[in-house]
């Protein structure tokens, strides 16, 4: 495991590319060119290139035209299918790609799929590293993702200095997929502890007890977590505006859950939590941040939103 680092080794001369250009992938592209990389961007939207082009990038009609320019490449990509498409569609990164690039995927997606897109694009001399992030869009602006790689050492090395200006926690994980399992991981602790957070303050409330205080209290003991501090406080407020979208938090635990399937395992915590998602995608709310999931555990403890503490007794 190489440990986390967060100091640059490297001046910004060589052309970096960057597929990909969302809620997510926007801001990491612009801290890359904010910190002086050369850039050339691709998205299926034109406009969204738009703040990238402003900034002194080079938009491209095609992945595999960013691949021809450039020595790095970055793709931040919704799911499984869309990256498969991006590189080894028509058009995609494979078919502009020379030998010595690497190509570094940031998406969460299969890692299955990851380990044989990498098998197909080492047959052309490419290298590929899985890695995926933990901080969402906030992270993202401010350049303190969590950063969690697979893939081989040399090529980690090459990126190093640029996953620095996306990122705070930089881990080389393990060999190709490994970056994908460590986001399933990831995904494993951060449903189970959103659905536990809903739960206590639901408590609180049908208690009559002020959830905020409960939520103070709790962060000051052994119950404090990330989770805690900023999604409890949305649920308290209900603000629900998206950090992390509930359709790709939801579809996270799809990936997780068809890990565990084929591994034999019994994962029943994110099961409920895949099933709050589910059920929160179903009512139409995709597009909440997946702390909205405390709305249907309310549902289903039969409790309006916004009743009043308890006001049942």
């Amino acid at each position: 495991m190489t440990e986390p680092s967060n100091h640059p080794t490297s001046l910004p001369n060589q052309p970096i590319g960057f597929i990909g250009l969302g809620i997510m992938g926007r801001p990491m592209a612009l801290n890359l060119r904010q910190a002086g990389y050369p850039l050339f961007v691709h998205a299926r939207r034109a406009e969204s290139m738009g703040p990238l082009v402003a900034a002194g990038a080079i938009a491209c009609t095609s992945p595999a035209e960013v691949a021809r320019q450039v020595e790095i490449l970055f793709t931040m990509v919704a799911d499984t299918a869309d990256v498969e498409h991006v590189i080894l569609g028509h058009e995609g990164v494979l078919a502009g790609a020379r030998p010595g690039l690497v190509v570094v995927d940031m998406s969460t997606i299969s890692a299955a799929a990851t380990r044989v897109m990498a098998r197909r694009l080492a047959a052309h001399g490419v290298e590929m590293l899985d890695a995926p992030v933990s901080g969402g869009e906030t992270g993202a602006i401010h350049g303190h993702l969590s950063i969690m790689v697979g893939g081989e050492e040399a090529a980690f090395a090459r990126v190093l200095p640029l996953f620095q200006v996306l990122g705070r926690n930089i881990v080389h994980v393990g060999g190709q997929g490994a970056g994908q399992v460590c986001k399933a991981c990831n995904q494993v602790v951060i449903s189970q502890t959103l659905a536990g957070v809903g739960e206590a303050l639901l408590l609180a409330r049908a208690a009559g007890v002020d959830p905020v205080n409960v939520r103070a209290a709790l962060l000051g003991g052994s119950a404090r977590s990330k989770v805690l501090e900023m999604h409890g406080q949305r649920m308290i407020e209900r603000n629900f505006a998206p950090g992390f979208k509930a359709r790709l938090h939801q579809k996270d635990l799809r990936l997780v859950l068809e890990a565990a399937q084929e591994l034999g395992l019994a994962l029943p915590g994110t099961a409920l939590a895949a099933q709050y998602l589910n059920a929160l995608v179903g009512r139409g709310h995709g597009e909440l941040d997946s702390s909205a999931i405390y709305e249907v555990q309310e549902a289903t403890s039969g409790r309006a939103s916004g009743a009043q503490d308890g006001s049942d007794s």
